[in-house]
């Protein structure tokens, strides 16, 4: 027993080391990444580091006390992607300050804007496109992808985005407002409600 509790000790204590260098590593190399794209940040946490592509003339800025997660070490959900930032050429996306996310994807063709106090669960994946044209014709030439459809997403303070839901395109998510685990938002919520499922639908209101 005695021997079980050493090893118990020496175990939890190498964690505790590792753990402790492991951070720094990950803040320097998210330091490097995001210092590299030319992102606008602030003061930062996070665990592992994200994958991260802007685009020149692409805007990418990031508020104080911003926190994110990357891989299921940092939030054990069943999620094990990195987070993903995409920023095209003349596209916008800022998100504002003491916004948490964790394993997200955030894909800006035109204009993403995450206010203040915001949560993005595991697994959240923000569109401000289609992505393809919605003409098959078009989408079986070369031009399909100068003819995708873009439209601005806004998701604002304090909103709470569930783990696993997706946001598309044209969306703007409420004050205080929360999007249950698993949906897809097709439309604009209001403030100060809950949306649920796919297509995500009027719950209830928060009060």
């Amino acid at each position: 027993m005695k021997l079980k509790l050493l090893f118990k000790i020496i175990f939890k204590t190498l964690r505790k080391v590792l753990q402790f260098l492991v951070k720094r590593y990950d803040k320097f190399i998210c330091y490097i990444i995001f210092t590299g794209n030319g992102v606008c940040f602030g003061k930062f946490k996070s665990t592992g580091f994200p994958y991260m592509m802007i685009a020149r003339r692409g805007n990418f800025t990031i508020g104080e006390n911003f926190s994110m997660h990357n891989g299921i070490k940092g939030n054990p959900i069943g999620f094990y992607d990195k987070c993903t930032f995409f920023v095209d050429k003349d596209a916008r996306l800022i998100i504002g300050n003491n916004v948490g996310i964790s394993q997200a994807a955030l894909i800006c063709y035109k204009e993403i804007v995450i206010g203040d106090f915001v949560k993005i669960g595991g697994g959240v994946k923000i569109f401000d496109t289609d992505f393809h044209s919605l003409d098959s014709n078009i989408r079986r030439s070369k031009e399909d992808l100068k003819h995708k459809i873009k439209a601005s997403v806004l998701i604002k303070d304090n909103a709470f985005i569930g783990a696993g839901s997706i946001i598309l395109k044209g969306v703007a998510v409420g004050k205080n407002s929360i999007i249950g685990a698993g949906s897809v938002v097709t439309k604009s919520v209001p403030d100060n409600q809950i949306w649920a499922g796919n297509p995500a639908r009027f719950i209830k209101e928060i009060k």
